[in-house]
């Protein structure tokens, strides 16, 4: 078996050479349609053969690291199976995370060159010291002298370094996770069997980094019309306008999107029933927005995966078995489940701890039904973080031949083997009452009709809560912040786990990552409120 992912492209190729792989936006018809520039897979492969030429002409080698600072799209897909072929190390990296954090992530990658958009080569110029070590500056477009022939891949090993792709850094700092072809390999064939998916499928990715695995999967790439940097600012009527027009079978997306889309949907009467798979990843998914999806999307399969860009896919469940049997559970505090293991995943709860495990052995693990630290055991799971050996040993302990992957999450396992997520490890609030959990104690409070979302703070000592409003429902004075209060609390005492909570904060916009525009940076909104003089 080729554990090279450009084999995959190749492949294709040969099977369905005159198929869409890839429709980039490109401007608007005069009818108002979108107008794409498309690629089909034999176009796609012989370009990237093309363009794996002029790279290697340039100096990229097996074993260089690439920083890749181009569009979501076309670029983006084409240059990094260039660079599979080629067996270079393309790195990948958020570019909204802001100019500071992103430059610090890029003097920690080390790149040796760089191939980018003209305002990247012109921000490499500036920033010398971050690109210090780039000696190759190229474009990501094929110049008109380019050789045109076939370009053989990399025959890579399965533990040979296939990229280095960044965390989002929603609980710190975001972090290079080490690809390796074998792992590439694993995922293209946990996605493929996990979800059905088959050649010739229409997908809209609404993370880039997704797009990735579609040429391996044989899945056409709609380019959604998105600024990928601020997912927050998607405007539906161009998503619903693209699944219309291209026949869009499959879209992945933050469940933060999907509820924008979904709102939107509704507000029109529009029904899209083409759609047959649709997945919700980045942060738990509420059920309510699962029963909403299901009436704007009839044919659709609404899947809820969990996994981390260390190790994916991990666990998957389906709305109508969220609906049927764990919505009402999640209402009452018991976390989001997020289903059962996948094919060759193992999951365990091991009792929580703060320090590197050097050995499984040393473990204790949780009964079923008792909260603990995740950990997962896959083919999916990455083995390491770049240049990070105290980060890679704090997130891997060994087990013989084996290793497993600590989530950084908080969770169950119920007596069906199914999983519950609780929150993220560092966000659980302690107090003198016992411990209070994120997912668990906000799932309560955001049944309330006047709550867009929510956040646990750990407020001097004491569980808190941070409540996001829907549009327009921000208290405007303090009789209707105290009236809201009282319903809050309410709501809080008619569950255990949120009984003993009664302080609140109003907030209109929370702080999220970029990528998901769904995971709520509750440490700094702990810190924010903390700092203030009692109650705003």
């Amino acid at each position: 078996m080729p554990h090279n992912v450009a084999h995959f492209l190749a492949e294709q190729a040969r099977r369905h050479p005159a198929q869409a792989a890839v429709r980039a936006p490109s401007g608007r018809e005069a009818n108002g349609a979108i107008r794409y520039q498309e690629r089909s897979f034999a176009e796609l492969e012989n370009e990237a053969a093309a363009l794996a030429h002029h790279f290697h002409a340039r100096g990229i080698q097996r074993g260089t690291r690439v920083l890749l600072m181009v569009r979501p799209g076309l670029d983006l897909i084409r240059a990094v199976f260039t660079l599979f072929k080629i067996g270079a190390v393309p790195i990948v990296i958020d570019p909204g995370m802001g100019l500071r954090r992103f430059l610090s992530c890029v003097q920690h990658s080390k790149p040796e060159a760089l191939v980018g958009i003209p305002a990247a080569r012109l921000v490499a110029a500036i920033a010398r010291r971050s690109f210090s070590g780039v000696s190759i500056r190229l474009g990501p477009k094929l110049p008109s002298t380019t050789k045109r022939e076939a370009y053989p891949v990399v025959d890579s090993a399965p533990d040979e370094l296939a990229a280095i792709l960044f965390t989002s850094g929603s609980t710190g700092p975001a972090k290079g996770v080490c690809y390796e072809h074998g792992t590439f390999a694993a995922q293209v064939e946990a996605i493929r069997e996990g979800y059905g998916i088959e050649a010739g499928e229409i997908d809209l990715p609404m993370l880039p980094v997704f797009a990735l695995f579609n040429p391996a999967l044989g899945m056409c790439t709609v380019v959604p019309e998105m600024n990928p940097s601020r997912p927050a600012t998607v405007d539906p009527e161009k998503i619903v306008q693209a699944i219309r027009q291209n026949k869009v079978t499959n879209s992945f997306g933050s469940p933060a999107l999907w509820a924008k889309i979904t709102r939107y949907c509704r507000a029109q009467k529009i029904i899209l029933p083409g759609l047959k798979r649709i997945l919700l990843a980045g942060a738990s998914v509420p059920p309510a927005l699962l029963a909403e999806m299901q009436t704007v999307f009839p044919g659709a399969k609404l899947h809820a995966p969990y996994g981390a860009t260390e190790a994916l896919p991990l666990c998957s469940i389906v709305a109508c078995e969220i609906l049927s049997e764990t919505a009402a559970h999640t209402r009452s505090g018991a976390g989001s489940c997020v289903g059962r293991p996948l094919p060759g995943v193992e999951i365990r709860i091991i009792e929580p701890c703060n320090e590197a495990i050097t050995e499984l052995s040393t473990t204790r693990t949780c009964p079923a039904g008792a909260v603990g630290e995740i950990i997962a055991q896959s083919p999916t799971a990455t083995r390491a973080y770049d240049h990070l050996p105290e980060a890679t040993a704090r997130a891997k302990i060994q087990d013989g031949d084996r290793f497993w992957h600590r989530m950084g999450d908080l969770g169950k396992l119920d007596e069906k083997g199914r999983l519950w997520f609780c929150g993220r490890l560092v966000e659980k609030v302690e107090t003198d009452s016992g411990t209070c959990y994120p997912d668990c104690c906000e799932a309560i409070v955001n049944q309330h009709p006047r709550v867009f979302r929510s956040a646990l703070i750990d407020f001097r000592g004491h569980a808190a809560l941070v409540i996001e409003p829907e549009a327009g429902a921000l208290p405007k004075n303090s009789t209707d912040r105290l009236a809201f209060e009282k319903e809050l609390r309410e709501l809080c005492l008619s569950q255990a786990m949120t009984a003993t909570i009664d302080t609140f904060f109003f907030q209109e916009k929370f702080p999220v990552d970029v990528r998901h525009n769904a995971k709520i940076h509750r440490l700094s909104l702990s810190r924010k409120w903390n700092a203030k003089e009692g109650r705003a």
